[in-house]
């Protein structure tokens, strides 16, 4: 088993020795056995709390690298104008405290999430149009984040969401 023991950032694809998909869910985790997509058996032994990003390189202890992909999974893309009705969107996406995944294509810019009722149902009051289909899921690593690196916030925040329910974190 190749052992992975460090984070090395982005790296270019022709830098490494073989690839790893993982579905979100897989690279929030820093300990675990997995296979490369060549079918080499692999143990991840990393550092806990930065998730691992798409196109990041691992180093194994034998010097191997190994390049992250973000697998294709179940999504929702949310679609709007540009402008102030994408900041809104993603504004009060965001203010649910889920995971987002923010960019821009030939179509213009969009919000991804996992699929959750609710907020597709508050995608599409805000006037978004939703697309639910398979595709990476690598969304942003928030405010507290340094270099894609998790940094502690335990402080703790109350908010009044829209149907008047509240909570701490």
């Amino acid at each position: 088993m190749l052992k992975l023991i460090e984070r090395l950032g982005a790296i270019e694809h022709d830098q490494a020795g073989d690839t790893l998909t993982l579905p979100f869910e897989s690279r929030t985790r820093g300990r675990f056995k997995a296979r490369s997509d060549t079918g080499r058996e692999l143990g991840l032994f990393l550092d806990r709390g930065p998730v691992l990003r798409d196109g990041e390189g691992l180093r194994a202890d034998s010097g191997e690298v190994i390049l992250v992909r973000a697998a294709d999974e179940p999504v929702v893309t949310a679609r709007t104008e540009a402008g102030l009705p994408l900041a809104r969107l993603a504004y009060h996406l965001g203010n649910r405290h889920v995971q987002l995944a923010l960019g821009e294509d030939e179509q213009g810019g969009w919000v991804r999430f996992p699929p959750d009722h609710v907020l597709e149902e508050l995608a599409e009051r805000l006037g978004a149009t939703l697309d639910h289909h398979d595709a990476p899921f690598d969304p942003e690593p928030g405010a507290y984040s340094q270099g894609g690196h998790h940094q502690g916030h335990h402080h703790s925040h109350a908010h009044h969401h829209a149907e008047g329910e509240a909570h701490a974190h």
